[in-house]
């Protein structure tokens, strides 16, 4: 896993994995919600996550985060992890998986605003144009969908809340600027948002006594464990220190399509001709952020 994330040609790859994993994983988590409350899923989830990254890093001899850098990072794993997927699966409770994959895609243009206001990175003409239509592409989806009745407007300020967190996140850990990655730091903010959720979950679910663990519950978990608190997250860190953040959130524009299509063939959600129609504008739109001076280029790390 490391030689490939260091190498320049992987990144097409690594890209299509990070997709497909953080595409699938809301419509496998509303698996394990039918057989556990939302709070209690994800803090047990990133427990077991954050020991399997821990372990990694032990077994690869990394030097684990200390001082600043271990502060930092907990508060970047209770941003990217605990609260942002806390509003997501706590709205996963009313909003289609496919939905909420439209809503949280639209990372890219709140973290582009952001970035441009605390970190200085440039938003030329051409990257304002693709992020518009990136805009527009989600926009066509969710009002679509809106309009037609399939979905409540309110019940959309769980995943929006969810968007603000994940973007946030990404802001934070590029102006932090932690020296601290791999497996070690990774573990760290699993850590910390497992332990951020504990309290609320075992306070106003009932903890693990809530838990139907059935062997759909458990092949939720593992997925959600491994494939994207582990593998996932791994990817989307290594692509925000390769590349700009905005240029690295763009890609989130391909999650509304897939997200839709991974709640239809996992958990027979209702899947419209707009959801489809979006990717259009969308893919031109991600082409534009990511050739705007910013590509996505290996630059070693000192």
């Amino acid at each position: 896993m490391i030689a490939i994330l260091r190498q320049n040609t992987s990144l097409p790859w690594l890209i299509a994995i990070f997709c497909l994993i953080w595409s699938s994983v809301f419509a496998v988590a509303r698996l394990g919600l039918a057989h556990a409350p939302p709070l209690t899923l994800l803090s047990v989830r990133f427990g077991l996550a954050a020991l399997i990254t821990l372990g990694l890093a032990l077994v690869l001899r990394e030097r684990l985060p200390r001082g600043r850098d271990l502060w930092g990072l907990a508060a970047i794993g209770v941003s990217s992890h605990a609260i942002y997927l806390g509003l997501s699966y706590l709205g996963m409770r009313h909003v289609p998986a496919g939905l909420t994959a439209i809503i949280v895609s639209a990372n890219p243009v709140l973290t582009a605003c952001l970035a441009a206001l605390l970190l200085d990175e440039r938003l030329s003409i051409r990257k304002v144009l693709g992020l518009g239509l990136g805009v527009v592409g989600v926009g066509f989806i969710l009002r679509h969908r809106v309009l037609a009745g399939t979905d409540d407007a309110m019940d959309l300020l769980w995943p929006l809340g969810a968007l603000v967190a994940l973007s946030g996140g990404a802001v934070l850990f590029k102006r932090l600027g932690v020296k601290s990655g791999g497996f070690g730091g990774l573990s760290v903010q699993l850590a910390a948002a497992s332990a951020f959720l504990a309290g609320p979950a075992w306070v106003v679910e009932g903890g693990l006594a809530s838990v139907d663990a059935t062997g759909e519950f458990w092949f939720s978990l593992a997925y959600q464990a491994v494939l994207a608190s582990v593998i996932a997250y791994a990817i989307w860190f290594h692509l925000l220190k390769v590349s700009t953040a905005t240029a690295a959130s763009a890609w989130h524009f391909l999650i509304p399509p897939l997200g839709v299509l991974f709640g239809w063939l996992i958990m027979d959600e209702t899947v419209m001709w707009a959801d489809f129609a979006g990717i259009v504008p969308v893919a031109a739109g991600i082409w534009l952020v990511t050739r705007s001076g910013t590509p996505l280029r290996f630059r070693p790390q000192r």
